[in-house]
């Protein structure tokens, strides 16, 4: 369960100051998937980089399985926009860099699940050598290898193509699925928040409040793009993301 309550994130000193984020509160169920969407640089990154750890709130508080997030923590993965590779490490040297970081997992390696992904057959190539669905990959095993209760997406699939997008994207239900990790996504595009999350949270223009959050229950097949609910639900997106005059 993560926890999030009162949350205001604030940027700058003095009168200086900027919120990113105004007493945001929700809560994510274990093994739940949910979509963050809302106006470009509204605040989306900033929040989701506090249940990461990695930008404390100015005040309230993030709480998973009843522990304050005071800080990076093991059990949480993050992946960016940028699969962030290493371009003189081979595929499996960036895959493990994770498990290389960190002194609790010697004896793992990410081999298992770069053949999960597809990958068993470049692990030795290098980045420079992979198309940019494959470096996705990479940094999605990468993620995967330390075995995360939360997996957090920041924009994972921004600038590829509609078919790579929506080859990953089933990938990454699957992966939800078989894993049950809790899942928080932040996106721009209203299809892929649709079709992966079970609940949405659509925020303001910043500094990022909730808006409303959309019901999703039937996520998790495939098919769903097909259904006549999907098209209802990236209807009901739309309208909540129209910015009143």
């Amino acid at each position: 369960m993560i926890s999030i309550k009162d949350v205001v994130v604030e940027y700058g000193r003095g009168s200086r100051i900027v919120r990113a984020v105004d007493d945001v509160s929700m809560e994510i169920s274990r093994g739940e998937s949910l979509a963050l969407i809302g106006p470009s640089g509204c605040g989306k990154t900033t929040l989701l980089f506090a249940i990461a750890g990695l930008n404390p709130p100015t005040s309230g508080g993030i709480v998973i399985n009843d522990e304050p997030i005071t800080g990076p923590r093991k059990d949480i993965a993050l992946i960016l926009q940028n699969a962030g590779l290493l371009p003189w490490k081979t595929v499996s040297q960036n895959a493990n860099l994770s498990l290389l970081l960190n002194k609790d997992y010697p004896r793992l390696n990410a081999d298992g699940v770069l053949d999960e992904l597809g990958l068993g057959n470049v692990k030795s190539r290098f980045p420079s050598e992979l198309s940019e669905g494959m470096k996705r990959r990479v940094g999605i095993a990468r993620a995967l290898s330390v075995a995360p209760n939360v997996m957090l997406m920041d924009e994972p699939l921004a600038s590829l193509d509609t078919l790579t997008k929506e080859r990953i994207q089933n990938l990454f239900l699957e992966l939800w699925k078989r894993h049950q990790f809790s899942l928080v996504l932040v996106t721009h595009d209203i299809e892929e928040a649709a079709f992966l999350g079970q609940r949405i949270a659509v925020l303001s223009e910043r500094p990022a409040k909730v808006k409303t959050i959309v019901e999703n229950p039937d996520v998790g097949e495939v098919s769903y793009r097909g259904t006549e609910r999907f098209m209802q639900v990236v209807s009901e997106l739309r309208e909540a993301l129209e910015v009143n005059p």
